[in-house]
């Protein structure tokens, strides 16, 4: 009987503990949908701003106004923290054509992130298409002195589409040493998206010091179409003209915005998203959106009067796309003073619906994270699945075996978008994106309150 009654109380405990929990979540969630200032400050990042590569003058424009941003949200204490970034620069307006016997054709392409330009009179040569780099290896010995034509699409088939792109990434970021191996003078890579329209999509590229250095850009998905279809019958000769060059390194900064824990203050809870871009678009989605939730989840628990039980981190970080300088420093630094970092949270996956949260964690801390599932599912994260994270936060599991998480939205038009010029302010719905900051701040408030 005794036992009984201990069982029926305990249960009485949780279910009192969910209706807390419940409620509290709903307040939050009211405060973000109804009060939010997460699509205005978006607004004001990518129009007033726009692409903030880092090195770049918007760079520190935008570190600019994070600093304000999260310190108007609430934080108990705002602070710079400094990192050298690499400066890559554009250096003008990417260009390529074919050459026809009726003239040229253009090509809609932009360089790939670090790389080098054509120089002063560009790179003109036959092209090769290959489909793979088992094709590549096949013709090796046709390549030397042309420019090298990557047309792998992304796989249709691949429903979750961060496994396509993860699949595609390669001829991206090895594609041109891969050519250069064999002599090739220049690289064109079909961008990574499985979009209907023809906007070129960026990304970084990492060059094999074995190997020379030779200019590399994406194209349209229709112009490759169309680039692969004339090659099937016709010898195609391109003209290609880029600019990119590397300045040594300049000094920028991860920012970071503190709600101090009031019983475990030494224990230390990350979200964030990265404050830079790509150059040739608005950087909306990728990853103003991350950021903007963020800066909103600190907003809403000052709102609401919420008193954290461990050290909140509000974290912009500095140089994801093309170095990754501003995660590898907050590891860094956490190392060297000792802290304790129990949980990182990251978006950097867009501004689209909420839909799920990835989590690299333990099969036992993911079963205590799944209970609270049914708490978070009517906001939209209905699916708790094993295996997330995020760039920026990646260096802290590495350095730590810190837990980490990544807020997982609806994919399938992420892709359409990313590192191309039509990611801007416009392609992000306003409900989407606060639905996504109240998904991260409820799973942010449990782990607070109960911990890993």
């Amino acid at each position: 009987m005794k036992r009984l009654l201990v069982v029926l109380a305990a249960l009485s405990l949780i279910s009192a503990n969910a209706q807390t929990d419940s409620a509290q979540i709903r307040t939050l969630a009211n405060e973000i949908l109804q009060n939010s200032q997460t699509y205005e400050n978006l607004r004001v990042l990518t129009k007033t701003i726009g692409g903030r590569l880092a090195g770049s003058e918007q760079m520190y424009q935008a570190e600019e106004w994070g600093f304000k941003a999260l310190r108007s949200a609430g934080g108990d204490q705002v602070w710079k923290q400094s990192c050298l970034v690499p400066h890559w620069v554009r250096g003008g307006i990417d260009e390529a054509s074919v050459i026809l016997k009726t003239g040229k054709r253009p090509l809609d392409v932009v360089a790939l992130g670090n790389s080098i330009g054509a120089g002063k009179e560009g790179v003109t040569a036959d092209v090769v298409l290959v489909n793979s780099f088992d094709e590549l290896e096949a013709k090796k010995d046709q390549v030397k002195g042309k420019i090298v034509f990557y047309n792998y699409a992304f796989n249709n088939s691949m429903v979750r589409t961060f496994e396509a792109y993860s699949d595609a990434n390669k001829y991206r970021a090895q594609g041109p040493s891969r050519a250069a191996k064999y002599g090739a003078v220049g690289v064109i890579v079909r961008s990574l998206s499985h979009s209907t329209d023809n906007h070129p999509h960026t990304g970084s590229t990492r060059y094999d010091s074995a190997y020379a250095k030779i200019p590399a850009v994406a194209i349209g998905l229709k112009d490759a179409d169309w680039l692969a279809q004339h090659l099937v019958s016709n010898k195609t000769t391109v003209s290609l003209k880029t600019y990119g060059y590397f300045l040594p390194d300049v000094m920028g900064h991860n920012i970071i915005g503190e709600l101090k824990g009031t019983e475990f203050p030494e224990e230390i809870i990350t979200v964030g998203g990265h404050l830079d871009s790509w150059d040739n678009c608005e950087g909306a989605h990728d990853d103003g959106a991350g950021c903007v939730q963020t800066i909103e989840i600190l907003r809403a628990f000052k709102a609401i009067g919420y008193k954290p039980k461990r050290t909140i981190r509000f974290v912009l970080f500095a140089n994801e796309e093309n170095g990754l300088r501003g995660g590898n420093k907050y590891a860094e630094e956490a190392k060297a003073k000792g802290e304790k970092h129990i949980f990182a949270l990251e978006s950097d996956a867009g501004g689209f619906t909420p839909r799920a949260f990835g989590f690299t964690i333990s099969d036992a801390q993911f079963e205590k994270v799944s209970s609270w599932r049914s708490l978070i599912a009517p906001y939209g994260c209905s699916e708790f699945v094993k295996g997330g994270g995020g760039a920026d936060i990646g260096p802290l599991n590495r350095t730590f075996q810190t837990p980490v998480a990544g807020l997982q939205p609806d994919s399938q038009r992420y892709f359409d978008y990313h590192h191309a010029r039509n990611d801007t302010f416009e392609a992000v719905n306003k409900r989407e994106l606060e639905l996504g900051a109240v998904n991260m701040a409820a799973l942010i408030l449990l782990v607070d309150k109960y911990g890993l």
